[in-house]
């Protein structure tokens, strides 16, 4: 079994009048199953209203299967003896970095999370030290979080979670509140994370852009995963992706009008290296 496995997952919000009376029941999550292995990159892909975020809240125990069942290092969520593993286990970082930054000072900030758990004073700093280097913040470690920008707050909100040494890290639209300069510094952070420390990520978003580099790629539709593969053989499926109001990054876009043109590019390219080199091969065979 992975660090996080998913069985048959259904969530269903049931909605109540005044009187307590049910008005309506919303599937918000379909029969979704999936299995995470300790140190995988994982994107979670979907349009606004596709059950991504509503997935991600059942990954550390914030919401419980209406039906199905989920594990967290072996361990299902829906018993409570486990919360408190599993929620060590598995961090959380949301999308407004302010929604999760508390302390007047950054390096008091990281260190809520281990102080409440009760780690020794001595290794709460060291953990608070690791853990701003880890995201390229320690030089703001005595700086209030009010005087700096989103994306350094994100980084902060990330640091927290780090701290308390979880095994996997989910983060629920992180940029969604960022400039693009914000954007890439949060997921340069995460790469970092995952590829130095071999921290398990499990990235939600709606930015094509930012799970190129994933392991695994799921796209969800409707509450049900309506895609799956690497990150290639997701976005080689440019005109799938479009019917599910997705985009696709720029350059595989490109490269996919060029090859509807005549031109022999390949599919799914992502990156602008791997189009200047396919380009230059195109060239070459036609002329």
């Amino acid at each position: 079994m992975g660090i996080i496995k998913v069985k048959d997952l259904i969530f269903e919000y049931i909605r109540r009048d005044e009187e307590g009376n049910v008005e309506g029941i919303t599937t918000a999550v379909d029969n979704v199953s999936l299995d995470v292995s300790q140190g995988d990159f994982v994107a979670i892909l979907g349009h606004n209203g596709s059950g991504k975020s509503t997935l991600a809240k059942h990954l550390n125990a914030i919401l419980y299967p209406t039906e199905g069942t989920v594990w967290v290092d072996g361990k299902d969520t829906q018993k409570d003896e486990y919360i408190w593993d599993i929620r060590q286990t598995a961090g959380m970082v949301f999308q407004n970095p302010d929604n999760q930054i508390i302390g007047q000072i950054v390096e008091e900030d990281v260190g809520f999370g281990p102080e409440n758990m009760g780690v020794p004073t001595k290794e709460i700093w060291e953990r608070v030290d690791e853990s701003l280097k880890a995201v390229g913040m320690y030089e703001f470690r005595h700086y209030s979080p009010n005087k700096l920008s989103g994306g350094q707050k994100q980084r902060v909100s990330i640091a927290g979670v780090i701290a308390m040494h979880p095994k996997c890290i989910i983060l629920d639209e992180p940029t969604a509140m960022l400039d693009p300069k914000g954007r890439r510094e949060v997921i340069r952070a995460v790469r970092a994370l995952n590829d130095v420390e071999r921290i398990t990520v499990i990235l939600i978003t709606h930015y094509m852009e930012e799970v190129i580099y994933a392991d695994k790629v799921f796209v969800m539709d409707q509450g049900k995963i309506t895609l799956q593969g690497t990150p290639r053989e997701v976005f080689s499926k440019v005109e799938r992706l479009k019917a599910l109001r997705l985009d696709v990054p720029q350059v595989t876009l490109l490269a996919h009008e060029l090859r509807q043109e005549g031109f022999p590019m390949p599919e799914g390219v992502l990156t602008k290296e791997e189009f200047r080199v396919a380009l230059d091969n195109c060239v070459n065979k036609l002329f």
